[in-house]
């Protein structure tokens, strides 16, 4: 009996973990990298053979879980998927979208290298990968127990960080010797709306858990609500828009939920009614599979309002846009609104014409909801640019940038806590993943000092003999690079100019010591790079 680890290891995206049990192969969860999580070794597939996986147990539908479903399926994979039945709903639409980018990616990328001679580069996976693997997908419900094969039972466990989200719990039998097995997925955050609480799940002899906001404490949640509805009036009252770039599958939803609540009870006062548009084709199919799920999936309060055949995220003034048409002509209209629109970094989808239409106006407000990785737009904008190239074109930001700290899905530093504070007997080891820089590794000593449990932070492809508790395979840093391609790193590198340009600006009234100073370095940057 081994465990393997080929995703989230030492990093934040990429949940991939192998389990051999009795000469069958069990994927949890076979997530794609994204940005610096990116490496050489699996850039066209697997560093194993994806037609000899037997079972995929997948913990959620966010893509850095399930976004290579599509790749294992184009390696060879034939066998079963199994996850809730929320996650297969939002599985396939998201599977699809991201085959979509995929496939676009390389048309945009093979229409550029052809003028350069360059060979042409075919995408990760198509649709047609992401409409065959979603074939695949079988559904079950939390709580329910199903055998996959002589001596191996699985358990989900509503994990609540998003609709569908499960911790797993296996039970698995080889050698007349039996492990339980703990996958967290992805810890939800117990202050979330729409969502049950996290279940606690409170035994294991092994623990796969989470890192993500370890190092963190999140801003209380009852205040999110009243900061967003003073956003909300600020913006209007000054005629302009509110442009939220929202993740599609989740936040979006979680912010309608706000929004629904801040009308309901008057909170924005002298624009009774005000219009909110949902500009996102999969954020628009995601909040339509929200309405269609059984209520098991909600909290108390969703729950009432579902009872009483009120929709928890829809309201008066609500619309969506569906084609290309529809949502150019949201920024032709004048009448100050809510703009919610995709991708929640800024990196890609409608939200960029959002920005460049409304971003120069000082009457506007852009509101982030989300983590903005180092290297987007959106983490330049919220640090603050001045100016941003979309489009090729230069925009000024005059618009007001805002954040809200307390909208996270993830649980923090305590919520992480409390997760591993309900195990009632000590597990045999506790292998701690999906974490950002030295996350895991700082909040595998926590969970040694704190809980005196042996833990430990796995490298790639680091393995495990789970019946003697012994590493039979040491793991290693892979050599990463970015799928950022070199026209999107000049790009920044243009937006970084007009950085500096505006800086100079600002020198005008210092000192002259600070001048100099900032003159010296200038100078020592050009000779090293002239």
């Amino acid at each position: 009996m081994y465990l393997t680890f080929y995703g989230a290891a030492r990093e934040v995206t990429g949940s991939c973990f192998l389990l051999e049990v009795s000469g069958k192969k069990v994927l949890v969860d076979c997530g794609l990298r994204q940005g610096s999580d990116v490496f050489d070794q699996e850039d066209d597939g697997f560093v194993f053979d994806a037609s000899k996986i037997d079972y995929v147990l997948l913990t959620h539908a966010h893509i850095d879980h399930s976004g290579r479903l599509p790749l294992l399926y184009k390696k060879g994979f034939r066998g079963c998927i199994l996850t809730t039945s929320a996650t297969t709903k939002l599985c396939r639409i998201m599977l699809l979208d991201s085959a979509h980018i995929q496939e676009s990616d390389a048309e945009w990328r093979n229409r550029k290298g052809k003028r350069s001679g360059e060979f042409a580069v075919q995408p990760l996976y198509t649709t047609e990968d992401a409409e065959n693997v979603s074939r695949l997908i079988q559904s079950c419900e939390y709580g329910e127990k199903v055998r996959l094969f002589e001596g191996f039972e699985v358990t989900f466990t509503d994990a609540g960080h998003l609709l569908g989200s499960s911790s797993v719990t296996v039970s698995a039998t080889e050698d007349e010797k039996t492990k339980t097995l703990v996958f967290s997925g992805d810890i939800g955050n117990s202050a979330q709306p729409l969502l049950n609480d996290p279940v606690y799940p409170t035994k294991a002899d092994y623990i796969v858990m989470e890192s993500t906001y370890a190092d963190r404490i999140h801003d209380p949640a009852d205040e999110t609500e009243d900061r967003l509805a003073a956003i909300i009036q600020s913006t209007l009252d000054a005629g302009g828009n509110l442009v939220i770039p929202s993740f599609a599958v989740g936040r979006t939803q979680e912010i309608l939920y706000f929004i629904r609540n801040i009308k309901n009870q008057g909170k924005v006062k002298g624009h009774e009614g005000f219009p909110v548009v949902v500009d996102s084709p999969l954020a628009i199919d995601a909040t339509n599979i929200f309405a269609e799920v059984g209520d098991h999936y909600y909290d108390e309060e969703a729950r009432e309002l579902l009872s009483k055949g009120i929709n928890p995220i829809g309201f008066d003034g609500l619309a969506v846009s569906i084609s290309s048409d529809d949502s150019r002509m949201i920024n032709e209209d004048d009448t100050p609104k809510v703009i919610i629109s995709a991708s929640g970094m800024c990196e890609a989808g409608r939200i960029r014409h959002h920005l460049k239409h409304n971003l120069w106006r000082r009457e506007c407000t852009v509101l982030f909801v989300g983590y903005q990785a180092v290297g987007t737009l959106g983490y330049a904008l919220l640090n603050g640019a001045k100016r941003v190239r979309i489009f090729g074109d230069d925009i000024a930001v005059n618009a007001r940038i805002r954040s809200l700290n307390s909208t996270s899905s993830h649980a923090d530093r305590m919520g992480l806590m409390k997760w591993l504070d309900a195990y009632e007997e000590r597990p045999e080891r506790v292998f701690v993943v999906h974490g950002g820089g030295d996350n895991p590794e700082k909040w595998a000593d926590d969970v040694r000092k704190q809980f005196g449990y042996n833990a430990v932070a796995p490298l790639f492809s680091e393995s495990y003999d789970l019946l003697k508790n012994e590493r039979v395979k040491e793991g290693f840093t892979p050599e990463r690079r970015s799928r950022i391609t070199p026209n999107t790193v000049y790009k920044y590198l243009l937006e970084s100019g007009g950085r500096i340009g505006e800086l100079i600006k600002n020198f005008s009234g210092r000192t002259n010591s600070e001048t100099k100073r900032f003159t010296r370095e200038l100078d020592e940057l050009f000779k090293k790079y002239s």
